[in-house]
């Protein structure tokens, strides 16, 4: 959720394959399986504002916050 996103790093410290900070030092998906599901739910629950939502993709449901 780009309006919550502060540009904290935390995911993208933890999870560089998948996350990048872009020109407004906003987060960005740049490969969504790129570090593995357990890293990507680490660098999920490190974000300060809760920016990053996970959805299961099989189901829809989500999985996080």
């Amino acid at each position: 959720d780009r309006t919550l996103c502060i540009g904290a790093a935390s995911c993208v410290a933890l999870a560089v394959k998948t996350f990048a900070l872009d020109n407004e030092n906003k987060a960005v998906v740049i490969d969504d399986g790129g570090d593995g599901a357990e890293m990507i739910k680490l660098a999920a629950e490190s974000c300060p504002t809760k920016a990053i939502i996970l959805e299961n993709i099989e189901t829809g449901k989500q999985e996080y916050p």
